[in-house]
């Protein structure tokens, strides 16, 4: 028999039924648990409605340092991108909250949490796994995988008979979700990979097309790996962010439109507006570009697919996951200097970087005389590279007997 169950709550539509219709199932005091990712919602208003459709307490919690200095900016740091497109702004949230609802239901003795990620998604995996990885013996809730309703119509038709006020409607059903980092935008009219997407659905930033037409310059400067000022301002990670949101969105920068392949095995159409985001992953390359080991870098870009994949799945909290962060934080050290962006109507180029701990020497890059480089080296270089390439013509043609003879001809 549950006594207590901690809830994941947005306010939407899918938990706010959840309230009701886990107190109605199981008999047991639901505790509401928001967390303040910077959705720029009124809070207030979320924990009111909580407790007037039956929460017994609510939590609300402002996350948004937390969020911004130990899970967006690691992730950055390791310049993640799943299937090439998606800057991973919901799958990044997924833990953090987990974690907290974990915390706060040790704290209330509850039972079980609960969440109202539905059985296709991959939010189910991700909450689920990292709450087994931090409670192996707590009970988990999914209304959607248990309770009648198989739609979000119905769950709308549910809403309107038990006086559950929901933002969604029937002429506007499409899923969203929103954080410091990004939003998200799924189902309903987005179903058709064909429709393009409403105009009016824009949130984070306005369309390319209606983006000023003059450009915006902005440095942001980086201290190992990670981005510290902007135009020589200091600020905290949230407050960073919040700004380069604002600089990108108001110049049309960062939306995708993409079908991508979620963990459970569908493919899935999504929108995704992360202005400040994409800011920060075009800077952090550029910065790496002067600062990083050729191969160090080669080493952490292939790991990249399977960093993405990882946060994407749900495995944060993983052995694996935890490892390669651990060997490409401690190659950022040396990631620190200034990048120059130039922002103009959906683009984001790189203008110009500098550091202090830059590999690139201008001696050696230049087409100009320079003393330095012996360029007669490089016949040896070719040669011996070349050398597989040869030999294996050489032996897959007719002159084998004469294989010697053209080396000593080449080499003449």
């Amino acid at each position: 028999m549950l006594k207590k169950i901690v809830l994941a709550y947005s306010g939407g539509l899918d938990t706010s039924v959840a309230i009701a219709w886990l107190k109605e199932t199981y008999g047991a005091e639901v505790i509401a648990f928001c967390a303040d990712l910077g959705q720029e919602e009124d809070l207030t208003a979320v924990r009111e409605k909580a407790l007037k459709i039956g929460a017994s307490k609510v939590y609300v919690e402002d996350l948004r340092e937390e969020f911004a200095s130990e899970y967006v900016f690691p992730m950055l740091r390791v310049n993640a991108v799943y299937e090439g497109s998606y800057l991973l702004g919901t799958s990044i949230a997924r833990p953090l909250i987990a974690k907290r609802q974990i915390e706060i239901a040790e704290k209330e003795g509850a039972d079980a949490v609960s969440h109202g990620a539905t059985g296709k998604g991959n939010d189910q995996v991700r909450f689920e796994l990292t709450c087994y990885a931090l409670k192996p013996d707590i009970k988990v809730i999914a209304p959607w995988r248990d309770w009648p309703f198989k739609s979000r119509q119905s769950l709308i038709a549910y809403a309107e008979a038990h006086k559950i006020p929901v933002a969604a409607t029937k002429e506007k059903p499409y899923s969203t979700d929103r954080n410091l980092l990004h939003i998200s935008y799924e189902g309903g009219v987005l179903e058709d990979p064909w429709a393009e997407p409403p105009q009016d659905m824009y949130t984070m930033m306005v369309p390319p097309e209606k983006a000023p037409d003059k450009p915006v310059y902005v440095e942001i400067s980086y201290k190992a790996g990670n981005p510290v000022a902007i135009n020589g301002t200091a600020m905290t990670p949230a407050r960073l962010l919040e700004t380069l949101n604002f600089l990108a969105g108001s110049n049309g920068i960062g939306r995708v439109d993409i079908v991508e392949n979620r963990y459970v095995g569908m493919k899935s159409r999504g929108i995704y507006e992360t202005p400040g985001g994409t800011i920060l992953h075009v800077a952090h390359r550029a910065i790496e570009s002067i600062t990083l080991d050729r191969e160090i870098l080669h080493l952490r870009d292939s790991l990249i697919v399977r960093y993405a994949e990882l946060v994407y799945y749900g495995y944060w909290i993983a052995p694996e996951r935890e490892a390669i962060q651990l060997m490409v934080d401690d190659i950022q050290k040396d990631v620190t200097g200034d990048v120059r962006l130039k922002l103009y109507k959906g683009t984001c180029l790189v203008v110009g970087r500098k550091s202090d701990t830059s590999l690139y020497h201008p001696e050696l890059a230049t087409f100009e005389e320079e003393e330095i480089y012996n360029q007669k080296d490089a016949e040896g270089f070719i040669k011996l590279n070349a050398l597989r390439l040869r030999v294996r013509r050489l032996l897959r043609g007719p002159n084998l007997k004469n294989a010697g003879k053209v080396f000593d001809r080449a080499e003449r």
